[in-house]
C-alpha cells in the first residue's frame, strides 16, 4: 500500500521526524489560502502514488497566494503519469543548504532490510547507483537485531559533519516506523540540511505491507482515500486479483505462481503483458466470464492467454466455463488456451470440438506463449 506524500509525513511527524509545515488542498482557493497562511510563499506538489514529480512538472515554487492557486488549478484534475490528481500538498519554502537521500527497504533476497544513505539527494537514485555506486552507503540490517549504533555511524559517515547528528536521529526514528508500522519501504528524497543547521525530511515515500494492514487499522483506513480503477474494483468485488501492466497480452491463470511464470514465459516469447488476473481455485462460467470482461476491457489487449493447471479444478469444467463465458462476453481478439493437469485432455477435446473462431489451443505453456506473442505482435500466419 503506497501512501501519498502527505500521509507519509503524518507518520513521520508522529515519530518526531521534522517535516515542512503544510496542508493538503483540494481546490485552487484552498491552495491560495494555505499559501497566505504560510507567509505568502509556498511549494505546491501533486499528490500521486508515483515518483518523478519534480521532473514531470508536479512540483512548483510559488511566490504568492495567487501563483499557488494558479499552480493548483493546473495540477488538480490533470493526469500525472497515468494517475489522476485529486489533491495537492502546499508547504512552506525552506532555506536549503544541501540535499541528501536516505531509505530503508525490505530486501527479500536476503531476508533483511537494506538502509541507504548518500550525500547526493534530489537526483535519480537508480542512475546514481549504476553510474557511481561508491557514492551510496549501504548497510543490511537483521530485523531481529535491529538498527545498531554502528549502522548509523556507517550510514551518516558519508554526510558533512554538521548534518550527521540530525540525520542520525532521523534514521533511528525512520527505523522505528519501519518496524512498528510494518513498512516495506521508507524513502526520503531529499533529506535536507537547512541554513540554520536543522535536518528535515522534505519528502516522504512510504509503502506499508498489505498483509500487515490488520495490525495497522489507522493506516488501513487511509485506503478509502485512494482512487480505484473501475476495472480493478470490478475484479476485486468478484474476488479476483487483477494487475494492470503496459503490454499487449491479457493473462488469466489460476494461482499466483503460475501467473508469475506465465508473465515470464510470455516475455521470453517476445511480448509483454497488458494485464493479468488470478482466478484462484475457481474457473466456473461466471468466473471466466467476469475474468474475460475485466481483461478485455483494456483496449491495449491484442490477445489473451488463459493458462490453467487443473489440480482440484478440473480442466474439462474449465473448458466448458470458457465456452459459456464466450457466449456472454463479446471477444474481438484471439484467445490462446493452455490446459494441463486433471482432465486436461478432455478439456482440450471439448474446446477442439467447439471450434470457436476466437480460441486457439496449445498443449504446452511455451507453445501457448509463442502463439499468443505472435498474435499480439501481429506476426501470426
Amino acid at each position: 500500500m503506497d501512501l501519498y506524500e502527505h500521509m507519509g509525513k503524518e507518520l513521520f511527524r508522529s515519530r518526531g521526524i521534522p517535516t515542512p509545515e503544510g496542508s493538503v488542498a483540494f481546490t485552487s482557493d484552498e491552495a491560495a489560502i494555505a499559501t497566505r497562511a504560510l507567509g505568502g510563499r509556498s511549494v505546491v506538489k501533486v499528490q500521486v502514488q508515483v515518483g518523478g514529480r519534480g521532473k514531470g512538472g508536479g512540483v512548483e515554487l510559488c511566490d504568492s497566494p495567487e501563483a499557488a492557486g494558479t499552480a493548483a488549478e493546473r495540477m488538480l484534475g490533470s493526469d500525472f503519469e497515468g494517475h489522476a490528481v485529486t489533491r495537492v500538498l502546499v508547504e512552506e519554502r525552506l532555506p536549503i543548504a544541501e540535499e541528501y537521500y536516505t531509505s530503508f527497504l525490505l530486501d527479500r533476497s536476503t531476508g533483511r532490510y537494506l538502509a541507504l544513505v548518500t550525500a547526493e539527494g534530489g537526483v535519480d537514485i537508480e542512475t546514481l547507483a549504476v553510474e557511481r555506486p561508491d557514492a551510496i552507503r549501504r548497510v543490511h540490517i537483521d530485523p531481529v537485531l535491529g538498527l545498531r549504533a554502528w549502522h548509523v555511524r556507517e550510514l551518516v559517515g558519508t554526510l558533512p559533519v554538521e548534518a550527521r547528528e540530525g540525520a542520525g536521529d532521523i534514521l533511528r526514528r525512520l527505523w522505528e516506523l519501519v518496524q512498528e508500522g510494518d513498512a516495506s519501504l521508507v524513502e526520503v528524497n531529499p533529506l535536507v540540511l537547512l541554513d540554520d543547521g536543522r535536518v528535515v525530511a522534505l519528502d516522504a515515500k512510504v509503502t506499508i505491507d498489505d498483509n500487515a494492514l490488520t495490525r495497522q487499522p489507522r493506516v488501513a483506513e487511509l485506503k478509502d482515500q485512494f482512487p480505484i480503477d473501475p476495472v480493478e474494483k470490478r475484479a476485486r468485488d468478484a474476488g479476483l486479483q487483477y494487475v494492470k501492466l503496459e503490454g499487449r497480452v491479457g493473462i488469466i491463470g489460476n494461482g499466483a505462481g503460475l501467473v508469475m511464470s506465465t508473465l515470464d514465459v510470455v516475455a521470453q516469447a517476445g511480448a509483454r503483458a497488458a494485464n493479468f488476473l488470478d482466478v484462484g481455485g475457481g474457473a466456473s462460467a461466471d468466473t471466466m466470464a467476469t475474468s474475460l470482461e475485466v481483461i478485455l476491457s483494456d483496449p491495449a489487449v491484442r490477445a489473451v492467454f488463459i493458462n490453467i493447471f487443473g489440480g482440484i479444478t478440473r480442466c474439462d469444467l474449465v473448458a466448458r466455463g470458457i465456452l459459456e463465458a464466450l457466449d456472454r462476453v463479446e471477444a474481438d481478439v484471439p484467445i490462446v488456451v493452455r490446459l494441463d493437469g486433471t482432465n486436461a485432455e478432455e478439456g482440450r477435446r471439448i474446446l477442439s470440438q467447439a471450434a470457436h473462431p476466437r480460441i486457439v489451443t496449445a498443449s504446452t505453456m511455451l507453445d501457448a506463449a509463442e502463439e499468443v506473442a505472435a498474435l499480439a505482435n501481429g506476426e501470426a500466419a
